[in-house]
């Protein structure tokens, strides 16, 4: 693995049951860069980051994170080694405050008596939920509570985090606001590798493009080629850039 990649798959084969999903999946993850992994709908997108976090076992293939095999590792390991995962939906304990669910979130640093300094630092990079502290979660906004799970998977200071759809549900203001938070964790050192259906957006605030189809990397290039490339624009991104070639 080089210098400048911080994951890899190689030849990864992951599904559910008798479904076979990932189908020799190889990439490699640049370190403290966005890469956004696109595709259509079934191209095994989210099965490849349940499959990187140990929430879903490869049954054949290798899987590399910051210099170390963790194919078989489980999602506590992950944690552990420095990956977090934000899934897609609200993935918040919503009778419970917003301070709750932070604390909720340190759970797995080895360090405890760190979690208090670490949940001031986040109160701190996100001042609304300093404000929102003692609310219960399911009183945020979407957009709220949306930074609400990103801050609890930076409790853990990660070296990368997994993003599945982080836009769903948010108004453009606040899909602006944290595609901005994700960019600063970038500038930052942090990897973030990120799936999202404004698959344009996406790419034009990121540094790299994964296409994957029929659960195979088809296409790992700078994002601004992805989005360039008339096979993209006519296969995954509808007619935002190819009205001419759009496919329903």
């Amino acid at each position: 693995m080089g210098a400048d990649t911080i994951l890899t798959l190689d030849n990864v084969v992951s599904g559910y049951g008798k479904m076979t999903i990932l189908n020799g999946t190889t990439a490699a993850i640049r370190r403290a860069a966005i890469t956004t992994v696109i595709g259509p709908n079934g191209a095994g997108k989210s099965t490849m980051f349940k499959t990187v976090f140990g929430l879903l076992g490869a049954r054949t293939g290798r899987i590399t994170f910051d210099g170390a095999d963790t194919t078989r590792c489980t999602p506590r390991q992950m944690l552990d080694r420095g990956m977090c995962y934000v899934p897609q939906g609200r993935n918040i304990f919503p009778e419970l405050s917003v301070r709750h669910n932070l604390e909720l979130g340190g759970v797995a640093m080895p360090d405890q008596s760190r979690l208090g300094a670490r949940i001031e630092a986040m109160m701190a990079r996100f001042p609304i939920l300093r404000e929102k502290a003692a609310a219960q979660a399911s009183t945020l906004s979407g957009g709220q509570q949306k930074l609400l799970e990103v801050a609890r998977g930076l409790l853990l200071d990660p070296k990368l985090m997994l993003i599945d759809e982080p836009s769903i549900g948010l108004s453009p203001l606040m899909v602006q606001e944290v595609f901005a938070i994700l960019k600063d964790l970038r500038d930052k050192g942090v990897t973030i590798l990120l799936i999202e259906q404004n698959a344009k957006q996406a790419l034009e605030m990121s540094d790299y493009g994964l296409v994957l189809e029929q659960g195979q990397a088809r296409i790992e290039d700078a994002a601004g080629n992805v989005l360039s490339d008339p096979r993209i624009a006519q296969l995954f991104l509808g007619g935002g850039l190819a009205p001419a070639q759009q496919v329903a």
